[in-house]
């Protein structure tokens, strides 16, 4: 008995629709952006901030995770409870420009009270990002591709963020770690930017709706002689 095994893969089959592609870029812009700070984080705040230790670096790393784990909840359980494309957007592109401004901040950081405030404000805007990307992602994966749509995603992330931890070191060894915070906000808010600007992927177009004509005799007011 012969067992045949036909792979067939083609561009039609693996075809991603706009508001994925939309989103992967997102993506891209956003996580190549924070991947840049990745190299340099630890050095930056040892040697910027005023009594920073390692432990200092610790601290923060927790604060980060541990409020964006707790923020994150009830942000999903109200997005769940609309169940709108149209919050979920608008709370996305929020989380995006807060997370940029927040990276333009640390250079600011002079001390550990604003450091650490500023990573609260960090898993805020994460906090507002992730529920909400993933519930518009979520509804827009193409038909008989989830996996493919949820690993390219994770893809780009990866190659993102690989290529920019080399970038980052790269450009603050020649221009300093500001330039690095900087480049992370004008990506953070690019990736924002370009959602908004591009809401008719995502949100319903409005349809004009032709009035019904209806018959004189079925018209208030009107009796047909």
């Amino acid at each position: 008995m012969r067992l045949k095994v036909d792979i067939h893969l083609n561009s039609a089959e693996l075809k991603v629709n706009r508001v994925i592609r939309y989103f992967v870029l997102a993506d891209l812009l956003l996580w190549g952006g924070w991947g840049l700070i990745t190299p340099i984080f630890a050095l930056f705040v040892v040697g910027h901030i005023n009594g920073a230790t390692v432990l200092t670096v610790g601290v923060a790393s927790a604060l980060y995770w541990i409020v964006k784990a707790l923020f994150q909840i009830p942000v999903s359980l109200y997005l769940d409870r609309k169940d709108r494309d149209t919050l979920d957007l608008y709370l996305l592109i929020i989380g995006l420009v807060l997370a940029g401004f927040v990276a333009m901040a640390f250079p600011l950081a002079h001390s550990t009270g604003v450091l650490y405030f500023l990573m609260i404000a960090q898993a805020v805007a994460y906090g507002l990002y992730t529920p909400s990307w993933s519930a518009v992602f979520s509804r827009h994966l193409d038909k008989n591709h989830y996996a493919f749509d949820w690993s390219l995603d994770s893809t780009t992330i990866g190659l993102a963020s690989g290529t920019a931890a080399l970038l980052g070191g790269a450009i603050a060894t020649l221009f300093g770690f500001d330039m690095v915070f900087v480049l992370t906000g004008c990506l953070s808010l690019a990736s924002g930017l370009m959602l908004l600007a591009v809401p008719d992927l995502v949100l319903p177009r409005a349809t004009s709706v032709v009035p019904a004509i209806v018959p004189p005799e079925h018209t208030p007011g009107v009796t047909k002689e």
